[in-house]
């Protein structure tokens, strides 16, 4: 004869077959975690990448064309294409050139703009960009020019663009002495 099985090795038992079963009960019902979004390059290439930082550096040009010293609500359309060291260089620059009463006249042209790298899934662009200030003057409150005298007309600048989630913006520039706007 088979011995009843003890009420309380039943109730152990019971017990942990509820529990397998909640358990199972619940893991079906858990919400399926969502998906993590895969980050999407800005760009679809790096010759994307480069006429957009042409582009940009383009507009920020013809916004610093537009600067008048005089008026600081000329300022603000070259800090929508700038971001870092560039803004805060132009910020700093134009307050003194506002207080200290310059005036410019000319123009800066974009001569050529050689894309040298995108890189960090194409966020940073670095370029070379020629540009010639040869029509530019600056003047002071008395009207007298405070270019450097040994200014070059051609500038060989390397820019680093950096995207900040909807625009390329220049980031940094420094000139540098090379061969790229050589002959321009």
């Amino acid at each position: 004869m088979i011995s009843p099985t003890p009420p309380l090795a039943m109730s152990r038992r019971l017990g942990a077959l509820t529990t397998v079963a909640v358990a199972v009960t619940l893991a079906g019902c858990a919400p399926t975690p969502a998906p993590t979004p895969t980050p999407t390059a800005a760009f679809a290439s790096e010759e994307e990448a480069f006429a957009a930082a042409e582009a940009t550096y383009r507009a920020y040009t013809d916004a610093l064309n537009a600067v008048e010293p005089a008026n600081p609500d000329t300022f603000d359309s070259t800090y929508a294409f700038s971001s870092g060291g560039v803004q805060r260089a132009d910020r700093e620059n134009f307050s003194t050139m506002h207080a200290e009463g310059y005036s410019i006249s000319g123009d800066a042209v974009v001569t050529r703009f050689v894309g040298q790298a995108a890189r960090e899934a194409l966020e940073v662009v670095d370029a070379i960009i020629c540009v010639d200030v040869s029509g530019v003057t600056v003047l002071d409150a008395s009207g007298t020019s405070v270019v450097n005298s040994d200014r070059p007309d051609m500038y060989e600048i390397e820019t680093t663009f950096k995207w900040d989630g909807d625009h390329l913006r220049v980031d940094e520039v420094e000139s540098v002495e090379g061969t790229t706007c050589s002959g321009l």
